[in-house]
């Protein structure tokens, strides 16, 4: 009945309330009032990269700020709806008052994810790498899987999603992967995935029907252009060409298009085979290896104040924090927000958001 809604609509009020506090409207306004007079001064565009890093902050403010007109303006229209239907005992409105609220909480679910993304490299494009683990075909295949997955989250949000390396497996599956996922905030929401997935199933490669268990490895670097706290030397990198073995046609295959190139100092080793020419190659594999460094950095500071605090550290690397169960049952669970949901399809299928959330909603608490 429509009178049942009253108290979700009172609910919805006061995180529309609250996310505008948190969401600091009037200062997201002046921010933008002041880049907004910077670019009609003298000289604005002499440095176009600076300008242009300028604009992008300005319609980055302005959208989010449309975004809370328009939660609020879908706020008074479904609330005058209900009200209408009220006063008027229209209970026929109920489904459609019901499903504009649903519809409404969903974006502004959506908007309150955004505001517990606080790190610097949040907002930046993700590069993400998977690996096979111990088990040959069965884990490869499990490589595969969550390569479909990520790359399934992605398309629904309408992310852009470029293969930096590929390695097919032996019979079936994928013995590792990377790939550069573009978009806003995809650094901050899959940041969360970095890790050891574990899968529990029958597996289809075991003619005896046998449950197995088995581990892909997921590693999430922000992608950071013209990032000052990384410096590579040129005469620390060792380059190699070599044939690649991937997808790509006949070129691919008959040309020494592939790169790998290893950080001497460091023994970081990165490849790109994805691209037709060595050239494109190489430009991407330095882009992953500029990733790397710039994650190698961030940890050794981390390691330095965690040393000073005198705190105990989880082992972060190699760790596991999600499984995946087909059999005896269906259920995906992460082991560090003890988030979990029974329907395994529709998690492998791409929707990681639930799993997302609470990540970050933990984060945001050891704050």
């Amino acid at each position: 009945m429509l009178a049942d809604l009253k108290k979700d609509m009172e609910i919805l009020g006061k995180r529309i309330e609250d996310l505008g506090f948190l969401f600091d409207f009037d200062e997201k306004l002046k921010k933008t009032a002041e880049l907004e007079a910077c670019t009609t001064k003298d000289g604005f565009w002499d440095e176009p990269e600076a300008a242009q890093k300028v604009m992008q902050e300005i319609n980055r403010l302005q959208t989010q700020i449309n975004d809370y007109i328009q939660v609020l303006q879908r706020y008074d229209d479904v609330n005058v709806l209900w009200q209408l239907s009220m006063e008027e005992g229209d209970e026929s409105l109920e489904k459609e008052v019901t499903r504009d609220m649903e519809e409404l909480e969903a974006v502004l679910s959506e908007m309150e994810l955004v505001l517990l993304l606080s790190g610097p490299y949040d907002r930046a494009n993700a590069v993400i790498s998977l690996h096979a683990g111990a088990g040959g075909t069965e884990a490869q295949d499990w490589v595969e899987m969550l390569l479909r997955m990520y790359t399934r989250w992605a398309g629904e949000r309408h992310y852009g999603v470029e293969t930096l390396d590929f390695l097919p497996g032996d019979e079936a599956g994928v013995k590792s992967a990377s790939l550069l996922i573009t978009g806003e905030n995809v650094y901050g929401y899959l940041k969360s995935e970095k890790g050891v997935h574990r899968l529990v199933r029958i597996s289809p490669f075991d003619a005896s029907g046998r449950r197995h268990t088995s581990f892909a490895s997921v590693d999430v670097l922000p992608e950071v252009e013209d990032d000052n706290q990384v410096v590579i030397d040129t005469g620390d990198l060792k380059i190699d060409t070599y044939r690649s073995g991937g997808a790509g046609g006949q070129h691919v295959n008959k040309t020494d298009s592939a790169v790998r190139i290893t950080h001497l100092p460091t023994g970081i080793v990165v490849q790109c085979q994805n691209e037709r020419s060595q050239h494109a190659n190489r430009l991407k594999a330095m882009k992953l290896l500029h990733a790397r460094l710039l994650d190698l950095q961030l940890k050794q500071k981390e390691e330095e104040l965690s040393a000073i605090r005198g705190e105990q550290q989880d082992i972060a690397w190699g760790s596991q924090i999600r499984s995946y169960i087909f059999q005896p049952y269906t259920l995906v669970k992460d082991h560090r927000t003890g988030v979990e949901i029974g329907n395994v399809e529709s998690v492998t299928n791409g929707n990681i958001d639930l799993f997302i959330s609470g990540y970050l909603q933990l984060q945001a608490k050891r704050r």
